[in-house]
């Protein structure tokens, strides 16, 4: 929960490969099969803005929270090499266990595993019972969650490396078994384009697999009426091999 820092810095050019198109393609799907047009969407966790922003440019009416104000600076920095937006965006600091809006929204999105991020089962609590609450009636809350077995493969296959000339990093990570819980230790070398001398910038993100249904259950119990479970990016029930899982909770 805590903020990225220097982190911030290099975080778009490490998560350069992430999915995001995926994440878009999967919400713009899910508001139409479940029948929902929204106008005004909060992105819980939003990072740096690589998808709050888009959704902007669709029209929506994005508000992007996260705890990281180093990473809500570039995107701020984002948004305005962005152009024109057919919506609106805009950028507040705060903790999920506490976020919230003047107005109910329609739809509630945190992609990119950010539930995994909030370790303590009541914490995980606090943030389902606070978007119900800023959830209108028969909205949308989707989320996104490693499985348990992701960080058992990273566990089993670190330690990691990536060296692209100006930007490089070692990943250390070690699992918890009893907890599910796995820290990322990384240590990242980016060159001052300025100097040509490596600034090195050390982080350790933890992270905490949870029981499926023990997750429909706390939504359930925070308001929601239905919940369905996806796995990768597919309108389909997990697998053996799934490796996220996707939630979809409609407000009661």
């Amino acid at each position: 929960m805590d903020s990225y820092g220097q982190f911030a810095l290099v975080y778009d050019r490490l998560m350069a490969d992430m999915p995001y198109e995926k994440w878009l393609d999967f919400a713009n799907a899910a508001w139409e099969r479940y029948d929902v047009a929204p106008r005004s969407v909060v992105d819980l966790g939003c990072g740096t803005g690589t998808i709050a922003i888009p959704l902007a440019k669709q029209g929506m009416q994005v508000t992007g929270i996260d705890l990281a104000d180093a990473m809500l600076t570039i995107a701020r920095e984002k948004e305005q090499d962005a152009g024109r937006l057919a919506g609106s965006v805009q950028w507040v600091c705060q903790d999920m266990r506490q976020w919230e809006v003047p107005e109910q929204v329609d739809t509630v999105i945190s992609f990119c595993d950010c539930i995994n991020y909030v370790t303590e089962p009541e914490d995980v609590r606090l943030v389902f019972q606070q978007t119900a609450k800023q959830l209108r009636s028969g909205g949308l809350f989707m989320l996104d969650m490693h499985h348990v077995r992701q960080f058992e493969y990273y566990a089993q296959e670190q330690p990691f490396a990536l060296d692209e000339g100006d930007v490089a990093y070692i990943w250390h990570s070690e699992y918890d078994e009893s907890r599910h819980e796995i820290e990322h230790q990384l240590a990242i070398f980016a060159e001052d384009p300025l100097s040509g001398k490596y600034n090195r910038i050390d982080e350790t993100h933890i992270q905490r697999a949870y029981d499926t249904d023990w997750i429909i259950g706390e939504l359930l119990a925070a308001g929601f009426a239905h919940i369905d479970v996806y796995g990768d990016f597919e309108w389909e029930e997990p697998g053996p091999d799934t490796s996220r899982l996707f939630l979809i909770a409609i407000k009661k």
